[in-house]
């Protein structure tokens, strides 16, 4: 050992002094210029995407992330604006989701995408060979560095786009930005580049912003967002042919979106019909067979040789059994995923859009997969003030909460895109309440896009895509009515024959009515300008729809010659309405009238006065007229003094008149209320009402009138009774009976249902021949005695004895 130590001593001097030497020679190169800084290998077409670095470029990375500081050879340059100003703005004025910052830099690359292949139109070679010229986005995560890029290869910048367009805020000024903005509402500023780009202070503490241009060098952009930003040529990073790299070195409380899932879930929901394909690095787990472990093979090979007298085709079935001596595992392999393979069918042509491709889109948009087509959809393009491509769609089938929240919700199921990117689907301006069912997206070109969805709900140009859209849906819904085939009575076979596939469309109306039709009427009631085009779908069963629905085009198609208004009545059900006594004249002189037993149907009658200058005229109120008024002066003279008493002994049932009906055949009498009170079936509603004040109740509770039937011979009988003696008892108890029994029926809620049943029970004793003076007999009271429970001990030794009878057993 001793003779070799002077000898190695002797050459690892040497190896060192030739070390140092070399050393010192880099270095006088380095400081002449001579040399150039190490970079990465020069086949730049071995690295398949561009994004990879040499292990000396990793390094040098990391050295500058860990330290935050901008690189000492970069050139300064200090914002205008205090950066406590400008995250002020970004924060509280424009963005109130930091989600959207990818939804910006997405937009920006697809922008710059956009200007590279517009240039190549008249000159291809501006998109250079191999990778550089795909047209693509890329993004990826480093969860050790905390770092998320973005990278496009698109038109790029050069060092004076980096100084201009990224400093955009700061150039023009925070205070004239803002200044600007709150005097004139000039937006316009908005969709520059900078804003959006800003956005990225959102999340991150720290970005690296890494472009080539086609005309200059690669450089880098950097800043902290701490007043000052710096710009320097890249000599250090893959070059990357042409486009820009954005790198976020994220905050601590932003590493959610180091996630593979939530970066995929944010493309999806705001950059799903971006034009270019956008693709994320992602990790994927694959089943891989590897040999099976040493130890395993090692004992299976000392078993096998123990047999040494194996002939030949014993060692062939050695053979296969060695390669079959694999395992599978589970092996984390990453490749680039695209995340927007749907179409933006709204950029093309309706004719050139199969049906096929709109249910494909539909279930895409919705995230509904099922089978059931839409019931409709319209495609359309709106040009003027404001240009917009729109498509609507009606879901199969009414969400369960539609209307539990109607009032209440914000969200959608309308989104709107600017640019093909989402804004938003949480607008009250873009499509009333009533039409909130349906699905569907708006493209405009027109609206600016880096705004917050405050800023744009105050934009004029919401009002008219509203319009708009408001008249292409009803447009979409009185279509399906129109290809309908059950829709065709009293139309021309000629107008069948044009409905298309009947099979197909049959019953689609009815179909959507049951789903919908409470939406339409909330229209009627919200939409005044639209009333009348949403009445034309109002559908509804009647004395003589048969079961079926109809609408007031085919009820007034129907009316009988000199009828003036629309009859109908409101209550709880069909079946009940049916059997009411209102109905009773109007079937026999065969007048249609219109049931409506939804609640809200009650709300509808009071915005909907007319249709096609019919009035609308409900039976149960007062000023029914049917056909010429038979009633005779002498037939009213003779009834006077009947009306008379019988009005001054329900004086305190607060009865407004007692008067002939022309409304009864069957009935002795029915309780209407006045022509602009509520109806019985109002009141039964509003009485209902969790936190209805009793107390205002009674200015809209409308009055009450006793309407008799002259013909009935209980009215007949009881006219009789008073001209011999008003003054009797029995009689008042009578006509008493008679009201209340008449205000049920007529479908009122009686005050004091006790004071009724006394009266009905009284009319019993009367039928039996009772005397009203008798009593009841009084129960026998008989004492009873209290037996002592038996006590728990006792119950549980009863329980033992009995368990050890049955063990001796």
């Amino acid at each position: 050992m001793g003779k070799w130590t002077i000898p190695s001593a002797l050459i690892l001097l040497c190896l060192l002094s030739l070390l140092s030497d070399q050393g010192r020679k880099l270095q006088a190169n380095a400081k002449e210029g001579a040399v150039d800084p190490p970079k990465v290998e020069d086949n730049i077409g071995a690295v398949p995407h561009g994004l990879q670095t040499d292990s000396d470029v990793v390094k040098r990375e990391s050295d500058s992330i860990s330290s935050r500081s901008l690189r000492n050879n970069a050139e300064k340059f200090e914002f205008q604006a205090e950066v406590s100003r400008l995250m002020d703005i970004i924060i509280n004025s424009l963005y109130s989701n930091k989600d959207i910052f990818l939804r910006e830099l997405i937009s920006n690359a697809s922008d710059a995408l956009d200007k590279i292949r517009f240039l190549s139109l008249t000159d291809k070679e501006v998109l250079g060979e191999g990778d550089t010229s795909k047209l693509e986005i890329q993004i990826k995560l480093d969860k050790e560095k905390k770092m998320l890029s973005l990278r496009d290869r698109g038109i790029g910048m050069t060092k004076e786009d980096l100084i201009k367009n990224l400093g955009t805020i700061a150039k023009s000024g925070t205070s004239a930005f803002v200044e600007k903005m709150q005097s004139t509402g000039d937006l316009n500023l908005i969709g520059q580049f900078g804003v959006g780009f800003y956005s990225v202070y959102l999340v991150a503490d720290y970005v690296e912003v890494i472009s080539k241009h086609n005309d200059d060098k690669q450089y880098v952009w950097e800043s902290k967002a701490d007043g000052a930003f710096a710009i320097s040529e890249d000599t250090w990073n893959e070059p990357l042919g042409r486009g820009t790299e954005i790198r976020l070195h994220l905050r601590d409380e932003a590493q959610e979106y180091l996630e593979e899932s939530k970066l995929k879930e944010l493309v999806k929901k705001y950059s799903e019909f971006i034009n270019f394909p956008i693709y994320i690095w992602a990790s994927k787990e694959v089943d891989v067979e590897v040999p099976a472990d040493e130890d395993e093979s090692s004992d299976e090979e000392s078993s096998d040789s123990t047999s040494s007298e194996e002939g030949a085709d014993e060692a062939d079935k050695s053979e296969d059994e060695d390669t079959e001596k694999k395992k599978t595992v589970k092996e984390t392999t990453y490749e680039w995923e695209r995340l927007n393979d749907v179409k933006a069918i709204w950029l093309r042509s309706p004719k050139d859009v199969t049906n096929e491709e709109y249910v494909k889109f539909y279930h895409s948009l919705t995230k509904d997969f099922s089978d059931e087509k839409p019931m409709a959809w319209s495609h359309f393009t709106a040009e003027g003030d404001v240009e917009f491509k729109a498509v609507l769609f009606v879901p199969p089938k009414a969400p369960h909460n539609l209307y539990q929240s109607y009032y209440n919700s914000n969200k959608s199921n309308l989104k709107l895109y600017v640019r093909r990117v989402f804004i938003s689907d949480e607008f009250d301006e873009l499509l009333p309440k009533f039409l909130s069912f349906l699905m569907g997206l708006v493209d405009s070109d027109t609206l600016p896009l880096n705004v917050s969805r405050e800023m744009l709900q105050a934009h004029s140009s919401l009002k008219t895509i509203k319009k708009k859209l408001v008249r292409k849906a009803l447009d979409m819904i009185r279509r399906i009515a129109d290809e309908d085939p059950d829709e065709f009575s009293g139309k021309d076979e000629k107008d069948v024959e044009k409905s298309g596939d009947e099979d197909e469309k049959k019953g689609q109306y009815t179909k959507f009515w049951n789903e919908y039709g409470k939406s339409i009427k909330l229209g009627i009631i919200e939409d005044a300008t639209n009333r009348n085009r949403l009445a034309k779908l109002l559908r509804f069963e009647s004395t003589k729809s048969d079961g079926k629905l109809t609408s007031l085009d085919q009820y007034i198609s129907r009316m009988k010659s000199g009828q003036k208004d629309i009859f109908y009545i409101t209550g709880i059900s069909k079946e009940q309405l049916e059997k009411s006594p209102f109905l009773e004249r109007l079937k026999k002189k065969n007048y249609e009238v219109i049931f409506f037993t939804d609640p809200v149907d009650e709300y509808l009658t009071q915005y909907l006065m007319d249709y096609e200058g019919k009035q609308f005229q409900n039976v149960s109120k007062d000023g029914l007229k049917i056909g010429k008024d038979s009633k005779s002066k002498e037939l009213k003279d003779s009834f006077k003094e009947l009306t008379k008493w019988w009005k001054g002994t329900l004086k305190t049932e607060d009865v407004d008149e007692v008067k002939i009906s022309n409304r009864l055949d069957n009935t002795p009498c029915v309780v209407v209320t006045s022509k602009f009170g509520w109806s019985a079936n109002m009141e039964r509603l509003m009485q209902a009402q969790t936190l209805t004040d009793a107390s205002k109740q009674a200015y809209m509770r409308g009055k009450r009138i006793l309407e008799i039937n002259p013909r009935h011979p209980i009215i007949k009988e009881l006219r009789e009774r008073v001209v011999k003696d008003p003054e009797d008892e029995g009689v008042k108890q009578t006509a008493q009976l008679i009201y209340q029994t008449a205000l049920m029926e007529s479908g009122f809620i009686l005050s004091d249902p006790k004071d009724f049943a006394s009266r009905i029970y009284s009319s019993v004793k009367s039928s039996l021949n009772i005397s009203p003076d008798a009593t009841i007999e009084e129960e026998d009271d008989v004492e009873e005695t209290e037996t002592e429970p038996e006590t728990k001990a006792g119950k549980d030794g009863a329980d033992a004895e009995s368990s050890g009878l049955k063990d001796e057993l």
